[in-house]
């Protein structure tokens, strides 16, 4: 049995991992480093609130979630726990790109940071927004709501819910649209969510996927060490492409989770740990056992979770 990280993705507006940061000597000198490669303070990447505008916010919004969620990995690997398959939606995707050996730390940080020069969408564009859906649980490709509506598009897939009566799902798209179609379901289907301007995963990225092509292309990747879970497909990541293609299309196609943790279950995958509090918990059904890790008493309970289902970390290369 076999242990796997997994990394959410998305952009919280919350402070999260100052007790961590408190905590860890390793997490201080991390978020230092941080600091030197992004320009930015540490208050910056830890708490402070977040820029105003809408790329900027994005841009130091992201530095923030993979800091903690590279940190979360840094104190595990002091207690010499580490993963033997990886993988994360999103952000993650790139963050578990870095960790399995894709792509060095500061090239991940400068291209977060230098995201915040993407020209902001013109004034008159109509605004996008992001959803939560729920639809029915299916084997596959799922539908949702909105199917076929213009100007709706479904950006994720998180599978079903932990009761089993549900599938949960991200829809992003123009905001009136979605507005209208959270008006024509039943109440509870389709909840748009406040503050979400940014329609992720969709073609209405495809700006921001243009912009940010040449930075991505100047990157150095190389082979993943360890068995590196895609989001965008059922497939793992072998090569230094696999993964160059990865970070090119992750802001316009869609994503799944379902994909990532089937994907670890085939890898001998018996628990996973859940970096960062991107992922909630309690609401979503796993393969697996997993234990979410956000602060300092949740890193004691992975451990000791790990220890009780035998997991085998002996074959776990040391990862940078």
């Amino acid at each position: 049995m076999s242990l796997g990280y997994l990394f959410g993705g998305g952009v919280g507006t919350e402070p999260h991992g100052l007790e961590l940061y408190r905590t860890y000597e390793v997490v201080q000198c991390w978020y230092e480093q941080v600091s030197a490669w992004t320009g930015l303070t540490v208050g910056q990447i830890l708490e402070e609130d977040l820029p105003t505008a809408q790329e900027e916010r994005q841009s130091v919004g992201t530095v923030r979630e993979a800091a903690l969620a590279i940190g979360v990995h840094d104190v595990l690997a002091s207690f010499n726990l580490r993963p033997a398959a990886i993988g994360g939606l999103s952000l993650g995707a790139m963050t578990a790109s870095c960790l399995a050996g894709s792509l060095g730390r500061r090239e991940l940080f400068e291209m977060l940071a230098s995201s915040r020069d993407t020209p902001e969408p013109p004034a008159d564009d109509p605004r996008q927004g992001i959803a939560i859906a729920f639809g029915p649980v299916t084997d596959g490709a799922p539908s949702h709501p909105g199917e076929n509506l213009p100007g709706v598009y479904l950006a994720g897939d998180f599978g079903p819910t932990a009761d089993g009566s549900q599938r949960l799902m991200m829809l992003a798209g123009h905001a009136d649209a979605l507005g209208a179609l959270a008006a024509d379901v039943p109440p509870g289907t389709v909840v748009p969510l406040p503050g979400r301007t940014i329609a992720v995963h969709t073609p209405l990225r495809r700006p921001y996927r243009e912009f940010m092509a040449p930075r991505i292309d100047a990157i150095p990747f190389s082979d993943p060490e360890i068995p590196l879970l895609s989001c965008l497909e059922p497939k793992v990541l072998r090569t230094a492409a696999d993964v160059r293609d990865l970070f090119q299309r992750n802001s316009t196609d869609p994503i799944s989770l379902v994909d990532v943790y089937t994907g670890m279950k085939e890898q001998g995958v018996r628990l996973g740990l859940v970096m960062g509090p991107s992922i909630p918990e309690g609401i979503l059904a796993f393969p697996f056992p997993v234990v979410h890790i956000e602060r300092p008493e949740h890193i004691e309970q992975a451990l000791t979770t790990a220890y009780e289902l035998g997991i085998d970390l002996s074959g776990a290369p040391a990862l940078s």
